[in-house]
Protein backbone atom coordinates (compact mmCIF):
# COMPACT_ATOMS: atom_id res chain seq x y z
CA UNK A 1 0.00 0.00 0.00
CA UNK A 2 1.44 3.38 -0.84
CA UNK A 3 0.99 6.49 1.07
CA UNK A 4 0.92 9.85 -0.70
CA UNK A 5 0.41 11.90 2.00
CA UNK A 6 1.86 15.06 3.27
CA UNK A 7 0.35 16.90 5.47
CA UNK A 8 -1.89 19.93 5.31
CA UNK A 9 -4.52 21.43 7.04
CA UNK A 10 -7.35 19.48 5.64
CA UNK A 11 -5.40 16.13 7.71
CA UNK A 12 -5.72 17.10 11.27
CA UNK A 13 -9.20 17.77 12.22
CA UNK A 14 -10.80 18.83 15.59
CA UNK A 15 -13.90 16.37 17.44
CA UNK A 16 -16.23 18.42 16.50
CA UNK A 17 -15.85 17.90 12.70
CA UNK A 18 -16.00 13.98 13.44
CA UNK A 19 -19.61 14.05 15.15
CA UNK A 20 -22.36 16.04 14.96
CA UNK A 21 -24.22 17.06 17.53
CA UNK A 22 -25.82 14.03 18.54
CA UNK A 23 -22.91 12.08 18.19
CA UNK A 24 -23.26 10.80 15.00
CA UNK A 25 -20.53 10.84 12.53
CA UNK A 26 -20.91 13.48 9.88
CA UNK A 27 -21.48 12.51 6.10
CA UNK A 28 -18.55 15.10 5.51
CA UNK A 29 -16.17 13.11 7.84
CA UNK A 30 -16.82 9.40 6.38
CA UNK A 31 -16.27 10.62 2.79
CA UNK A 32 -12.95 12.01 4.01
CA UNK A 33 -12.05 8.78 5.34
CA UNK A 34 -13.21 7.40 2.19
CA UNK A 35 -11.75 9.82 0.14
CA UNK A 36 -8.08 8.91 1.90
CA UNK A 37 -8.87 4.77 1.37
CA UNK A 38 -9.33 5.39 -1.93
CA UNK A 39 -6.48 7.31 -2.73
CA UNK A 40 -4.09 4.85 -0.59
CA UNK A 41 -3.33 7.79 2.23
CA UNK A 42 -2.56 5.59 5.02
CA UNK A 43 -1.06 8.38 7.00
CA UNK A 44 -3.83 10.81 6.67
CA UNK A 45 -6.26 7.75 7.37
CA UNK A 46 -4.09 7.34 10.71
CA UNK A 47 -4.35 10.95 11.61
CA UNK A 48 -8.55 10.69 10.62
CA UNK A 49 -9.03 7.96 13.01
CA UNK A 50 -6.34 8.44 16.08
CA UNK A 51 -8.24 10.58 17.86
CA UNK A 52 -11.51 9.09 17.77
CA UNK A 53 -13.40 7.14 19.99
CA UNK A 54 -13.31 3.52 20.00
CA UNK A 55 -17.17 3.27 19.79
CA UNK A 56 -16.88 6.28 16.75
CA UNK A 57 -14.21 3.95 15.08
CA UNK A 58 -16.70 1.15 15.21
CA UNK A 59 -19.84 3.20 14.07
CA UNK A 60 -17.59 4.25 10.64
CA UNK A 61 -16.95 0.78 9.94
CA UNK A 62 -20.76 0.39 9.58
CA UNK A 63 -20.71 2.68 6.88
CA UNK A 64 -18.06 1.78 4.96
CA UNK A 65 -17.52 -0.36 2.42
CA UNK A 66 -15.87 -4.05 2.74
CA UNK A 67 -13.12 -3.01 0.33
CA UNK A 68 -13.06 0.47 2.53
CA UNK A 69 -12.67 -1.14 5.20
CA UNK A 70 -9.92 -3.50 3.95
CA UNK A 71 -7.79 -0.28 3.75
CA UNK A 72 -9.19 1.21 7.32
CA UNK A 73 -7.98 -1.32 9.68
CA UNK A 74 -4.15 -1.92 8.48
CA UNK A 75 -3.96 1.69 9.52
CA UNK A 76 -5.32 1.69 12.60
CA UNK A 77 -2.81 1.82 15.51
CA UNK A 78 -2.86 -1.52 17.90
CA UNK A 79 -4.51 -0.10 20.83
CA UNK A 80 -7.34 1.63 18.90
CA UNK A 81 -7.39 -1.63 16.66
CA UNK A 82 -7.63 -3.85 20.10
CA UNK A 83 -10.47 -1.42 21.75
CA UNK A 84 -12.62 -0.97 18.42
CA UNK A 85 -12.64 -4.80 17.79
CA UNK A 86 -15.48 -5.37 20.58
CA UNK A 87 -17.39 -2.67 19.45
CA UNK A 88 -18.06 -4.13 16.36
CA UNK A 89 -20.89 -5.62 15.09
CA UNK A 90 -20.54 -9.50 14.70
CA UNK A 91 -20.82 -9.32 10.87
CA UNK A 92 -18.13 -6.77 10.61
CA UNK A 93 -16.00 -7.76 13.16
CA UNK A 94 -15.46 -11.27 11.71
CA UNK A 95 -14.87 -9.59 8.31
CA UNK A 96 -12.52 -7.36 9.77
CA UNK A 97 -10.41 -10.03 11.72
CA UNK A 98 -10.07 -12.11 8.29
CA UNK A 99 -7.90 -8.79 7.39
CA UNK A 100 -5.63 -8.02 10.36
CA UNK A 101 -2.34 -10.11 9.89
CA UNK A 102 -2.03 -12.43 13.10
CA UNK A 103 1.49 -10.68 14.90
CA UNK A 104 -0.71 -7.50 14.92
CA UNK A 105 -4.13 -9.12 16.04
CA UNK A 106 -2.34 -10.40 18.77
CA UNK A 107 -0.22 -7.38 19.64
CA UNK A 108 -3.93 -5.70 19.87
CA UNK A 109 -5.57 -8.28 22.39
CA UNK A 110 -3.12 -7.92 24.80
CA UNK A 111 -4.41 -4.59 25.34
CA UNK A 112 -7.73 -5.64 26.05
CA UNK A 113 -9.07 -7.18 29.41
CA UNK A 114 -9.61 -11.09 29.23
CA UNK A 115 -13.28 -10.81 28.65
CA UNK A 116 -12.92 -8.43 26.13
CA UNK A 117 -9.89 -10.81 24.13
CA UNK A 118 -11.71 -13.82 24.55
CA UNK A 119 -14.82 -12.50 22.79
CA UNK A 120 -12.54 -11.58 19.66
CA UNK A 121 -11.05 -14.75 19.89
CA UNK A 122 -14.05 -16.73 19.56
CA UNK A 123 -15.06 -15.02 16.40
CA UNK A 124 -11.78 -16.22 14.61
CA UNK A 125 -11.35 -19.47 12.55
CA UNK A 126 -9.69 -22.33 13.80
CA UNK A 127 -6.04 -21.96 11.80
CA UNK A 128 -6.26 -18.16 12.53
CA UNK A 129 -7.31 -18.39 16.55
CA UNK A 130 -4.59 -21.08 16.92
CA UNK A 131 -2.08 -18.83 15.06
CA UNK A 132 -2.70 -15.48 16.78
CA UNK A 133 -2.72 -17.48 20.45
CA UNK A 134 0.60 -18.56 19.87
CA UNK A 135 1.92 -15.79 19.14
CA UNK A 136 0.72 -14.12 22.33
CA UNK A 137 2.42 -14.57 25.90
CA UNK A 138 1.48 -17.48 27.83
CA UNK A 139 -0.32 -16.20 30.35
CA UNK A 140 -2.66 -13.89 28.05
CA UNK A 141 -2.80 -17.28 25.95
CA UNK A 142 -4.05 -19.01 29.33
CA UNK A 143 -6.37 -16.69 30.38
CA UNK A 144 -8.34 -16.45 26.56
CA UNK A 145 -8.46 -20.19 26.68
CA UNK A 146 -9.49 -20.52 30.23
CA UNK A 147 -12.18 -17.90 29.07
CA UNK A 148 -13.30 -20.05 26.09
CA UNK A 149 -13.72 -22.97 28.59
CA UNK A 150 -16.85 -21.82 29.82
CA UNK A 151 -20.43 -21.78 27.92
CA UNK A 152 -20.96 -18.78 25.88
CA UNK A 153 -23.93 -16.99 27.70
CA UNK A 154 -22.25 -18.09 31.44
CA UNK A 155 -20.60 -15.88 34.32
CA UNK A 156 -17.34 -17.44 33.09
CA UNK A 157 -17.24 -16.58 29.64
CA UNK A 158 -18.59 -12.44 30.28
CA UNK A 159 -16.19 -12.38 33.36
CA UNK A 160 -12.79 -10.83 33.54
CA UNK A 161 -10.12 -12.71 35.13
CA UNK A 162 -7.97 -9.56 36.16
CA UNK A 163 -9.19 -8.27 39.88
CA UNK A 164 -8.02 -6.51 42.63
CA UNK A 165 -8.11 -8.95 45.45
CA UNK A 166 -6.97 -8.45 49.47
CA UNK A 167 -6.21 -10.64 52.37
CA UNK A 168 -8.33 -10.25 55.19
CA UNK A 169 -5.74 -9.12 57.37
CA UNK A 170 -4.62 -6.43 55.75
CA UNK A 171 -5.54 -2.78 56.50
CA UNK A 172 -5.87 0.02 54.23
CA UNK A 173 -2.34 0.87 54.48
CA UNK A 174 -1.50 -2.34 53.32
CA UNK A 175 -4.05 -2.54 50.40
CA UNK A 176 -2.99 0.75 49.25
CA UNK A 177 0.76 0.43 49.22
CA UNK A 178 0.17 -2.99 46.99
CA UNK A 179 -2.37 -0.89 44.87
CA UNK A 180 0.78 1.49 44.12
CA UNK A 181 3.19 -1.03 43.84
CA UNK A 182 1.38 -3.23 41.41
CA UNK A 183 1.25 -0.58 38.85
CA UNK A 184 0.71 -1.40 35.41
CA UNK A 185 -0.35 -5.21 36.18
CA UNK A 186 -3.78 -3.85 38.10
CA UNK A 187 -7.28 -4.67 36.23
CA UNK A 188 -7.68 -1.95 33.43
CA UNK A 189 -10.93 -0.93 34.78
CA UNK A 190 -12.04 -1.82 38.93
CA UNK A 191 -14.48 -0.44 41.13
CA UNK A 192 -14.08 -2.88 44.51
CA UNK A 193 -10.78 -4.95 46.23
CA UNK A 194 -12.32 -8.45 47.37
CA UNK A 195 -11.61 -9.33 50.68
CA UNK A 196 -10.25 -13.18 50.81
CA UNK A 197 -9.78 -15.57 53.11
CA UNK A 198 -6.69 -18.01 53.25
CA UNK A 199 -8.37 -20.21 50.66
CA UNK A 200 -8.80 -17.30 48.25
CA UNK A 201 -12.95 -16.94 49.17
CA UNK A 202 -14.55 -13.67 48.85
CA UNK A 203 -15.85 -12.50 52.41
CA UNK A 204 -16.34 -8.98 51.65
CA UNK A 205 -16.04 -6.07 49.22
CA UNK A 206 -14.91 -2.75 49.92
CA UNK A 207 -15.25 -0.14 47.31
CA UNK A 208 -12.43 2.30 46.20
CA UNK A 209 -14.30 5.49 47.61
CA UNK A 210 -14.51 4.08 50.84
CA UNK A 211 -10.96 3.15 50.80
CA UNK A 212 -9.59 6.23 49.86
CA UNK A 213 -11.34 7.79 52.73
CA UNK A 214 -10.15 5.28 55.74
CA UNK A 215 -7.37 5.47 57.98
CA UNK A 216 -4.46 3.56 57.26
CA UNK A 217 -4.29 1.93 60.03
CA UNK A 218 -8.17 0.64 59.87
CA UNK A 219 -8.25 -3.23 59.20
CA UNK A 220 -10.49 -3.68 55.87
CA UNK A 221 -12.86 -6.55 57.67
CA UNK A 222 -14.00 -3.47 59.91
CA UNK A 223 -15.16 -1.43 56.94
CA UNK A 224 -15.59 -4.01 54.13
CA UNK A 225 -19.39 -4.22 52.81
CA UNK A 226 -21.37 -7.84 52.34
CA UNK A 227 -20.90 -9.00 48.59
CA UNK A 228 -23.31 -10.30 45.86
CA UNK A 229 -20.71 -12.98 44.56
CA UNK A 230 -21.60 -14.86 41.09
CA UNK A 231 -21.48 -18.53 39.82
CA UNK A 232 -18.71 -18.92 37.34
CA UNK A 233 -21.78 -20.90 35.54
CA UNK A 234 -24.61 -18.53 36.06
CA UNK A 235 -26.60 -17.81 33.11
CA UNK A 236 -25.69 -14.53 31.88
CA UNK A 237 -29.14 -13.23 31.78
CA UNK A 238 -29.72 -13.75 36.03
CA UNK A 239 -26.32 -11.99 36.59
CA UNK A 240 -27.88 -8.98 34.37
CA UNK A 241 -30.93 -9.62 36.59
CA UNK A 242 -28.88 -9.72 39.95
CA UNK A 243 -27.11 -6.72 39.24
CA UNK A 244 -30.24 -4.22 38.30
CA UNK A 245 -32.31 -5.85 41.44
CA UNK A 246 -28.80 -4.51 43.67
CA UNK A 247 -28.05 -1.91 41.87
CA UNK A 248 -24.24 -3.60 41.50
CA UNK A 249 -21.29 -2.01 39.55
CA UNK A 250 -19.28 -4.71 39.45
CA UNK A 251 -19.69 -8.60 41.55
CA UNK A 252 -17.01 -11.15 42.05
CA UNK A 253 -17.01 -14.29 40.41
CA UNK A 254 -16.67 -17.52 41.82
CA UNK A 255 -15.84 -21.02 41.44
CA UNK A 256 -17.68 -24.52 42.24
CA UNK A 257 -15.51 -24.02 45.71
CA UNK A 258 -15.75 -20.66 46.09
CA UNK A 259 -12.69 -19.64 45.11
CA UNK A 260 -12.39 -15.83 43.59
CA UNK A 261 -11.50 -16.43 39.78
CA UNK A 262 -12.52 -13.40 38.40
CA UNK A 263 -15.25 -10.19 38.63
CA UNK A 264 -17.68 -8.62 36.13
CA UNK A 265 -18.23 -4.79 36.01
CA UNK A 266 -21.06 -2.58 35.33
CA UNK A 267 -20.19 -2.28 31.22
CA UNK A 268 -20.36 -6.06 30.26
CA UNK A 269 -24.51 -5.76 31.97
CA UNK A 270 -25.19 -2.84 30.11
CA UNK A 271 -24.12 -4.88 26.47
CA UNK A 272 -25.84 -7.47 28.15
CA UNK A 273 -28.85 -6.04 29.30
CA UNK A 274 -29.02 -4.58 25.40
CA UNK A 275 -28.30 -8.01 23.55
CA UNK A 276 -30.89 -9.19 25.64
CA UNK A 277 -33.86 -6.57 25.25
CA UNK A 278 -32.77 -6.41 21.16
CA UNK A 279 -33.05 -10.28 21.40
CA UNK A 280 -36.44 -10.08 22.71
CA UNK A 281 -37.62 -7.12 20.41
CA UNK A 282 -36.49 -8.94 17.45
CA UNK A 283 -38.06 -12.56 18.37
CA UNK A 284 -41.08 -10.75 19.16
CA UNK A 285 -41.32 -9.85 15.50
CA UNK A 286 -40.01 -13.28 14.46
CA UNK A 287 -36.75 -12.23 12.99
CA UNK A 288 -32.99 -12.74 13.65
CA UNK A 289 -30.49 -10.63 14.96
CA UNK A 290 -29.26 -8.98 11.76
CA UNK A 291 -27.18 -5.69 11.57
CA UNK A 292 -25.51 -3.72 9.04
CA UNK A 293 -23.11 -6.73 7.71
CA UNK A 294 -25.76 -8.84 6.92
CA UNK A 295 -26.12 -10.42 3.29
CA UNK A 296 -29.28 -10.63 2.23
CA UNK A 297 -29.20 -14.22 2.03
CA UNK A 298 -29.09 -13.78 6.02
CA UNK A 299 -31.14 -11.76 6.47
CA UNK A 300 -33.56 -13.83 4.14
CA UNK A 301 -32.94 -17.02 5.98
CA UNK A 302 -34.03 -15.83 9.83
CA UNK A 303 -37.07 -13.82 8.09
CA UNK A 304 -38.33 -16.52 6.02
CA UNK A 305 -39.24 -19.58 8.40
CA UNK A 306 -41.21 -17.04 10.42
CA UNK A 307 -43.08 -15.56 7.78
CA UNK A 308 -44.07 -19.39 6.07
CA UNK A 309 -45.56 -20.31 9.51
CA UNK A 310 -47.51 -17.11 9.54
CA UNK A 311 -49.09 -17.62 6.28
CA UNK A 312 -49.76 -21.11 7.77
CA UNK A 313 -51.67 -19.39 10.39
CA UNK A 314 -53.15 -17.33 7.94
CA UNK A 315 -54.51 -19.99 5.88
CA UNK A 316 -56.25 -21.62 9.00
CA UNK A 317 -57.65 -18.29 9.56
CA UNK A 318 -58.98 -17.48 6.23
CA UNK A 319 -60.77 -21.22 6.43
CA UNK A 320 -63.33 -20.26 9.41
CA UNK A 321 -64.26 -17.44 6.38
CA UNK A 322 -65.37 -20.58 4.51
CA UNK A 323 -67.32 -21.84 6.99
CA UNK A 324 -69.81 -18.66 6.66
CA UNK A 325 -69.63 -18.58 2.66
CA UNK A 326 -73.27 -18.06 2.67
CA UNK A 327 -73.45 -15.32 5.24
CA UNK A 328 -71.26 -13.84 3.28
CA UNK A 329 -72.88 -14.28 0.10
CA UNK A 330 -76.47 -12.92 1.21
CA UNK A 331 -74.55 -9.90 3.45
CA UNK A 332 -71.72 -8.70 1.49
CA UNK A 333 -71.04 -6.43 3.99
CA UNK A 334 -70.20 -8.67 5.99
CA UNK A 335 -66.49 -9.15 4.14
CA UNK A 336 -65.69 -5.64 4.45
CA UNK A 337 -65.64 -5.60 8.10
CA UNK A 338 -64.67 -8.58 9.49
CA UNK A 339 -61.11 -7.19 9.04
CA UNK A 340 -61.79 -4.54 11.46
CA UNK A 341 -62.61 -7.38 13.96
CA UNK A 342 -59.78 -9.45 14.05
CA UNK A 343 -57.07 -6.06 13.61
CA UNK A 344 -58.13 -4.96 16.56
CA UNK A 345 -58.47 -7.97 18.24
CA UNK A 346 -54.35 -8.75 17.22
CA UNK A 347 -53.28 -5.02 18.31
CA UNK A 348 -54.98 -5.47 21.34
CA UNK A 349 -52.77 -8.78 21.90
CA UNK A 350 -49.91 -7.85 20.95
CA UNK A 351 -50.41 -5.40 23.64
CA UNK A 352 -51.08 -7.62 26.33
CA UNK A 353 -48.39 -9.72 24.77
CA UNK A 354 -45.61 -7.39 25.09
CA UNK A 355 -46.63 -6.52 28.59
CA UNK A 356 -46.34 -10.17 29.85
CA UNK A 357 -43.67 -10.92 28.05
CA UNK A 358 -41.56 -8.00 29.55
CA UNK A 359 -43.01 -8.83 33.06
CA UNK A 360 -41.74 -12.32 32.96
CA UNK A 361 -38.26 -10.96 31.89
CA UNK A 362 -37.82 -8.52 34.28
CA UNK A 363 -38.92 -11.45 37.19
CA UNK A 364 -42.04 -8.93 37.83
CA UNK A 365 -44.87 -11.56 36.77
CA UNK A 366 -44.10 -15.07 38.87
CA UNK A 367 -47.06 -17.37 40.44
CA UNK A 368 -48.12 -15.54 43.30
CA UNK A 369 -49.19 -12.58 41.31
CA UNK A 370 -50.20 -14.38 37.91
CA UNK A 371 -53.95 -14.69 38.67
CA UNK A 372 -53.84 -10.56 39.43
CA UNK A 373 -52.24 -9.78 36.50
CA UNK A 374 -54.48 -12.08 34.33
CA UNK A 375 -57.38 -10.50 35.91
CA UNK A 376 -55.89 -6.98 34.66
CA UNK A 377 -55.49 -7.21 31.77
CA UNK A 378 -59.01 -9.18 31.31
CA UNK A 379 -60.68 -6.03 32.79
CA UNK A 380 -58.89 -4.11 30.08
CA UNK A 381 -60.15 -5.79 26.92
CA UNK A 382 -63.61 -5.99 28.42
CA UNK A 383 -63.30 -1.92 28.99
CA UNK A 384 -61.40 -1.26 25.90
CA UNK A 385 -64.00 -3.08 23.99
CA UNK A 386 -67.25 -1.25 25.84
CA UNK A 387 -65.20 1.89 24.93
CA UNK A 388 -65.07 0.59 21.02
CA UNK A 389 -67.99 -1.32 20.43
CA UNK A 390 -70.33 1.75 20.68
CA UNK A 391 -68.42 3.92 18.36
CA UNK A 392 -67.72 0.87 15.52
CA UNK A 393 -71.37 -0.19 16.30
CA UNK A 394 -72.65 3.00 15.38
CA UNK A 395 -70.76 3.77 12.64
CA UNK A 396 -71.08 0.78 11.23
CA UNK A 397 -75.26 1.29 11.41
CA UNK A 398 -75.42 4.85 9.99
CA UNK A 399 -73.00 3.34 6.91
CA UNK A 400 -74.81 0.31 6.42
CA UNK A 401 -78.41 2.02 6.97
CA UNK A 402 -79.97 0.70 3.99
CA UNK A 403 -78.89 -2.94 4.78
CA UNK A 404 -79.57 -3.87 7.83
CA UNK A 405 -78.97 -1.76 11.09
CA UNK A 406 -78.39 -4.94 13.27
CA UNK A 407 -74.95 -4.85 11.52
CA UNK A 408 -73.62 -2.15 14.13
CA UNK A 409 -75.31 -4.24 17.02
CA UNK A 410 -73.53 -7.60 16.13
CA UNK A 411 -69.76 -5.88 15.07
CA UNK A 412 -69.73 -4.20 18.20
CA UNK A 413 -70.81 -7.55 20.48
CA UNK A 414 -68.06 -9.27 18.08
CA UNK A 415 -65.78 -6.28 18.91
CA UNK A 416 -65.95 -7.01 22.82
CA UNK A 417 -65.65 -10.23 22.62
CA UNK A 418 -62.34 -10.58 20.53
CA UNK A 419 -60.91 -7.96 23.00
CA UNK A 420 -61.35 -10.96 26.14
CA UNK A 421 -59.85 -13.48 23.73
CA UNK A 422 -56.97 -11.09 23.20
CA UNK A 423 -56.53 -9.95 26.74
CA UNK A 424 -56.56 -13.73 27.64
CA UNK A 425 -54.30 -15.21 24.81
CA UNK A 426 -52.07 -12.16 25.04
CA UNK A 427 -51.62 -13.03 29.08
CA UNK A 428 -51.89 -16.71 28.88
CA UNK A 429 -49.66 -17.86 26.31
CA UNK A 430 -46.19 -16.42 27.18
CA UNK A 431 -47.08 -17.73 30.90
CA UNK A 432 -47.85 -21.04 29.78
CA UNK A 433 -44.46 -21.36 27.32
CA UNK A 434 -42.53 -20.11 30.50
CA UNK A 435 -43.74 -22.68 32.37
CA UNK A 436 -42.73 -25.40 29.95
CA UNK A 437 -39.54 -23.89 29.33
CA UNK A 438 -39.63 -22.46 26.12
CA UNK A 439 -39.16 -18.61 25.59
CA UNK A 440 -42.26 -16.81 25.03
CA UNK A 441 -40.80 -14.34 23.18
CA UNK A 442 -40.11 -16.51 20.45
CA UNK A 443 -43.53 -18.45 19.83
CA UNK A 444 -46.11 -15.63 21.40
CA UNK A 445 -46.67 -13.85 18.71
CA UNK A 446 -47.13 -16.19 15.86
CA UNK A 447 -49.76 -17.91 18.20
CA UNK A 448 -51.67 -14.78 19.73
CA UNK A 449 -52.05 -13.17 16.01
CA UNK A 450 -53.66 -16.85 14.84
CA UNK A 451 -56.06 -17.22 17.93
CA UNK A 452 -57.66 -13.34 17.57
CA UNK A 453 -57.74 -13.68 13.66
CA UNK A 454 -59.28 -17.03 14.22
CA UNK A 455 -61.63 -16.46 16.73
CA UNK A 456 -62.22 -12.34 15.38
CA UNK A 457 -63.78 -14.06 12.43
CA UNK A 458 -65.52 -16.74 14.30
CA UNK A 459 -67.14 -14.34 16.56
CA UNK A 460 -67.81 -11.86 14.42
CA UNK A 461 -69.50 -14.00 11.90
CA UNK A 462 -71.26 -16.62 13.47
CA UNK A 463 -73.11 -13.91 15.68
CA UNK A 464 -73.98 -12.26 12.24
CA UNK A 465 -75.71 -15.85 10.92
CA UNK A 466 -77.56 -15.97 14.21
CA UNK A 467 -78.52 -12.53 13.77
CA UNK A 468 -79.01 -11.16 10.59
CA UNK A 469 -79.81 -14.35 8.58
Amino acid sequence: MSDQTTLDPDVIIEDHEALDEDYVLTAAFVEKVVDAADDGQGMRLRSLLEDLHPADVADLMGFLTAEHRAVVVLWLPPELLAETLPELDDNIREEVLERVPNATLAEALQELDSDDAAAVVEDLEDDQREKVLSAMPAGDRAAIENSLGYAEDSAGRLMQREVMAAPAFWNVGDTIDHIRRQGDDLPELFFDIYVVDPLNRPVGGLPISRLLRSARSVALTEIMEPINDIAVDQDQEEVAYIFEKYHLISAPVIDSAGRLVGQITVDDIVNIIQEENREDILRLAGVRDEDRGSSVTEIVRGRVPWLAINLFTAVIGASVIGWFEGTIQQIVALAILMPIVSAIGGNAGTQALTVTVRALATRELNSSNAPRTFMRELVVGVANGLILAPLIGVATAIWFRDENWKIGLVIGAAMVLNLIVAATVGVLTPITLSKLKFDPAVSSAVFVTATTDFFGFLIFLGLATIVLI
